[in-house]
């Protein structure tokens, strides 16, 4: 079992920034995947960004530019740096964990980006 649990969330105006972490404890092994999705109010959740224990990256399109991923192994914990935030980003952003074809999620965070 692993569990993941999210901070970092909360209220922000368009333009601005805020720094998601994630930490990751139990049946954590060195390879694995680490990443964010998140689901807007009344859509499906979609995926937002992943990083693996190698450390390569890769982004929705919808963020790239703007979202930075990264993971810091010593302290299991994975990290979502969102700039220039607008109000499409809005939504409850979920961490998950990947390895061995077992998915693992956190609870979620909410991130509210105002006009």
């Amino acid at each position: 079992q692993v569990q993941l649990v999210e901070s970092g969330g909360g209220l922000v105006q368009a333009g601005g920034s805020l720094r998601l972490s994630c930490v990751a404890s139990g049946s954590i092994f060195s390879i694995n995947v680490l990443g964010w999705y998140r689901q807007a109010p009344g859509k499906q959740r979609e995926w937002t960004a992943t990083v693996t224990s190698g450390g390569s990256t890769s982004y929705a399109d919808s963020v790239k530019g703007r979202f930075t991923i990264s993971r810091d192994n010593a302290k299991n914990t994975v990290y979502l740096q969102m700039n220039s935030l607008n109000p499409e980003d809005t939504a409850v952003y979920y961490c998950y964990h990947l390895m061995g074809g077992i998915i693992y999620w956190g609870k979620g965070t909410l991130v509210t980006v105002s006009s």
